[in-house]
């Protein structure tokens, strides 16, 4: 029996829940029941696991959109969210911001089964009044009822909702919450590069060296998370059947509408005699279908366009202060090869005067040999001269070699 209950247990993890309502709570559920309830694959659940490391991707599927960016990796759906239970701060401060947008939307427009509802019935009021009775006495409610529903399903496509629908409110707060997040570390590393930088430039040392490394090292790694998110928000925008398959609630709509007109379809087939021209009014209503049920993604390219110019400039700010790390190097640079160049000229003065110094021990070597000579028998006033006259001549020879080395402008003086 516990063996039983350990295999049953595995996969289960606390999932955190958000519903449309803005509702919060934890549920424990299991890896196959979250694929079973959202429809998703395996390969997508993975991209959820904390411990694994993927790149930021937002993936639409047919009923769910999956979430990884940065700290937030979510399940969203036409009516939850779901993601991994954690009391990371920032998830706090994210389902704070969602249960807040949720409510604010609430609290000032009405939902979009309302807003789509010309006579006071929504669409699933529509398609209660279609239900299959097959007498002709009904004929003309139904076709009436079907071209209420084809109505409504044209207004919200054409106009578009009022409101954001809920899967497009948590994108936002997903998107939010993870531009936020960068931005933020972007501007603490603003605060600590360009003070540490400035203070490299005006004292080379060990300790601020090893400053500007990490600082350097910092900046490399959030600019490629900054890139990673900005490349997916592209990607996204350049591909409109991508969006397209995030406007879930639409799908549902699109999905009740297609029902009512599939009864539509069997009426019709009942009156029809000739079966070309059955043929060719299905046809006709299944691209009329498609037209209608085919989602108008410009209210998702600009709330994408929003974010990906926030992002964008962000990464801006990350490349100019890359530009600043790069110039403070070369100056650095520059700043040493001219002390090198000073300590090189340093030692050639310094080689031209060991020469000159060995010139005068020269002299000194031929005046300590044994040899007699009458010099030696002179008054001490001689020796005297000719010790000056050998300093003498030493210091010549060394401005001699200066003012050469001046002039072949070999020695900066």
């Amino acid at each position: 029996m516990a063996s039983k209950l350990k295999k049953g247990m595995i996969g289960v993890k606390a999932w955190l829940v958000i519903s449309e309502s803005g509702q919060s709570f934890v549920e424990e559920v299991g890896k196959h029941s979250i694929m079973k309830r959202t429809g998703l694959p395996a390969r997508d659940l993975r991209a959820l696991d904390p411990v694994l490391s993927y790149p930021s991707s937002i993936l639409g599927r047919e009923r769910a959109i999956v979430v990884n960016l940065e700290h937030i990796r979510a399940i969203i759906t036409a009516t939850e969210v779901l993601m991994i239970n954690s009391n990371n701060p920032l998830i706090v401060q994210f389902v704070e911001d969602l249960q807040h947008r949720i409510a604010f939307g609430n609290a000032n427009a009405t939902p979009p089964q309302q807003a789509m509802d010309h006579d006071g019935t929504g669409l699933g009021d529509a398609a209660d009044t279609t239900s299959p009775t097959y007498n002709s006495g009904d004929m003309k409610s139904t076709e009436i009822a079907g071209e209420s529903a084809n109505s409504m399903m044209n207004d919200l496509v054409g106009a578009g909702p009022k409101v954001l629908p809920f899967e497009f409110k948590a994108l936002e707060a997903c998107l939010e919450s993870a531009c936020r997040c960068l931005e933020s570390e972007t501007q603490t590393l603003e605060e600590e590069a360009y003070p540490a930088l400035d203070e490299l430039t005006s004292n080379i040392s060990t300790l601020n060296l090893e400053r500007v490394r990490q600082i350097k090292s910092r900046l490399v790694a959030i600019s490629g998370r900054v890139q990673k998110v900005r490349d997916e928000l592209e990607h996204l925008l350049d591909d409109d059947n991508d969006m397209a398959e995030m406007y879930l609630t639409e799908k549902i709509y699109a999905y009740a509408a297609d029902q009512t007109s599939s009864i539509e379809e069997v009426y019709d087939g009942e009156q029809e005699v000739d079966d070309d021209s059955v043929d060719d009014s299905k046809s006709g209503d299944d691209s009329e279908i498609y037209t209608s049920s085919k989602p108008n993604v410009e209210e998702l390219e600009m709330l994408l366009e929003a974010y990906f110019a926030q992002i964008d400039g962000t990464l801006q700010k990350l490349s100019h202060m890359r530009d600043y790390v790069d110039d403070t190097e070369d100056f650095i640079n520059i700043m040493l090869d001219d002390k090198q160049n000073q300590l090189l000229q340093m030692g050639v003065m310094l080689g031209a005067a060991n020469m000159i110094l060995n010139a005068g021990i020269v002299v000194v070597g031929l005046f300590g040999m044994n040899i007699h000579i009458e010099l030696f028998d002179g008054k001490p006033i001689q020796f005297l001269e000719a010790v000056i006259g050998a300093c003498g001549g030493c210091v010549a020879l060394f401005i001699v070699a200066l003012g050469w080395g001046k002039k072949k402008n070999i020695l900066a003086l």
